[in-house]
């Protein structure tokens, strides 16, 4: 079924949505619940979509410290191991202005440059990381502030998204939400509009500065 989807801008989640970081995620977190004697499979349950430093203050309080963010962040930034982009990512980036669209993600910008460099793709001009906002998601301050900078009213904005937290900030924002089935499947977004990946997605473009999406959904 092809999905039609107007807007002004396109906001992006990263990790799940343009880049494929499971593996070093999965590794990172494991080597973390190891070292600080923790439940990873807990951690992973509530990690996906939020900031590291609401994970571990959820899970550990007692190590929800700036000195052991900064420890994560590096350690992420240093891993790239099976990394890779998400299908279809770079040829819908190569299609879009800079004014079009824009990265909201729960890795720091400097996490965020790193991995998207690694797969090259190219890094936004608008690039709002966890280090931007005071709250993360599902809170919507990070989308709100992506459509500030692209100058676009925030009703005219699409998300993309791969986790429940990121969706339910899209939301939060007024903004139109659509999934992307690689972290979660789509019986477990719910009923929400929802793709495999970008490798159908083509981009026409219409009067008044709005971009026409057509893309396969998953029925």
């Amino acid at each position: 079924m092809d999905l039609v989807v107007e807007c002004q801008a396109i906001l992006f989640d990263m990790d799940g949505t343009l880049v494929d970081s499971t593996p070093v995620v999965e590794r990172q977190w494991k080597r973390f619940a190891e070292k600080h004697n923790l439940d990873y499979a807990q951690i992973m349950k509530i990690s996906h979509g939020r900031r590291n430093e609401e994970t571990i203050l959820e899970i550990a309080p007692h190590l929800a410290r700036p000195e052991i963010f900064a420890e994560f962040d590096a350690a992420e930034i240093e891993d790239r191991g099976g990394v890779s982009a998400v299908a279809g990512t770079s040829a819908l980036l190569a299609k879009l202005a800079p004014q079009e669209w824009a990265v909201v993600t729960s890795a720091s910008r400097a996490l965020a440059r790193t991995r998207m460099q690694s797969v090259s793709l190219p890094v936004p001009a608008v690039l709002i990381g966890a280090d931007d906002v005071a709250s993360g998601k599902p809170h919507p301050e990070g989308y709100l502030a992506a459509a500030r900078r692209l100058g676009v009213d925030r009703q005219r904005c699409v998300v993309f998204e791969d986790t429940p937290p990121g969706l339910q900030a899209a939301r939060a924002a007024g903004m139109r939400g659509i999934a992307i089935a690689t972290t979660y499947s789509h019986k477990e977004l719910g009923l929400v509009e929802c793709i495999k990946d970008f490798s159908h997605a083509s981009i026409h473009r219409l009067p008044n500065r709005t971009l026409q999406l057509m893309l396969r959904a998953i029925e």
